[in-house]
């Protein structure tokens, strides 16, 4: 029997029909199918990103590409980059006490953000005032991980999406771990293994509640705030953070929400979030 012959030319003129198809639409035509094709595909590439994040850890983040840069073309700044993936069972639990201590105390309650502390700051901001911070731990992991940190609107909605893709996907246990492992301790210094051996040469399972507390303390301004040469107020708010985790006690990322305080169990999500803000929207505009 005659073997027949493979022809691969129906393929490519399949290829060529449908890019023949795309060039005779009429512009508009084109300008619709892009309209939603684009959306699509970044829709798709970030449930990818996030789904594999949440086994494989970030080899970098968009702020240390832009550290890097920022080192390479300011004069008088030295290049460093120090960073080292550690698993939280692996770090002492007295950095996970002080981090929740210091940057947010219902991280084990809330839905990725603190509605209260977003509506307290909108009142704030509506009288004039200083806005109050109000970002939770899982936002800092959405902004780190996945966006360039530019003050827009536009970048605040993106992390409010990323956010809640994380609290889905991964859980409070690996949002932790992965925030402890490319948070800016100091210029070139990402995660807690590579801040435990830059300023105490050792490791992040042995760091002692002060120490987890000093570096706690540096994350709101880790470019100006230096454990390794601590001011005034430094050595002051660091005794607080301390003495907050002791009353916190310690802190169970693998406890389910019927094992925590039924105090603040129920907690606001950003759906009642926005539905009071256009609330007040609509109450101020009368």
């Amino acid at each position: 029997m005659k073997k027949r012959k493979t022809n691969s030319k129906p393929k490519a003129k399949k290829k060529g029909r449908k890019l023949a198809g795309w060039n005779t639409l009429p512009w508009w035509r084109k300008v619709l199918r892009l309209l939603w094709v684009v959306p699509l595909a970044l829709w798709l590439l970030s449930i990818m990103l996030v789904v594999t994040y949440k086994w494989v850890n970030p080899p970098l983040t968009p702020l240390m590409v832009q550290r890097f840069n920022q080192q390479l073309f300011q004069k008088n700044r030295p290049v460093n980059f120090e960073h080292k993936n550690v698993k939280v069972d692996d770090v002492s639990h007295y950095m996970v006490d002080c981090v929740i201590a210091s940057e947010d105390g219902l991280f084990m309650y809330h839905h990725g953000f603190d509605v209260k502390q977003l509506k307290q700051s909108y009142k704030e901001n509506k009288r004039g005032r200083r806005i109050r911070g109000g970002s939770t731990i899982s936002m800092q992991t959405a902004k780190n991980v996945f966006l360039p940190h530019k003050r827009s609107m536009w970048r605040k909605a993106v992390e409010a999406y990323y956010t809640q893709l994380i609290e889905w996907f991964w859980g409070k246990k690996r949002i932790m771990e992965v925030y402890l492992n490319v948070i800016e301790f100091g210029d070139g210094i990402y995660g807690v293994e590579a801040a435990s051996q830059h300023y105490y040469s050792k490791h992040a399972s042995e760091l002692t509640r002060h120490e987890a507390a000093e570096l706690a303390v540096s994350l709101p301004a880790p470019l100006r705030r230096n454990p390794g040469n601590p001011s005034a107020y430094f050595r002051k708010r660091t005794r607080a953070i301390e003495g907050r985790s002791k009353q916190y006690g310690r802190i169970n990322l693998d406890a389910k929400k019927e094992d925590l305080n039924h105090k603040y169990r129920k907690q606001e999500n950003i759906i009642d979030f926005v539905k009071w803000y256009w609330k007040q929207k609509a109450e101020s505009s009368k």
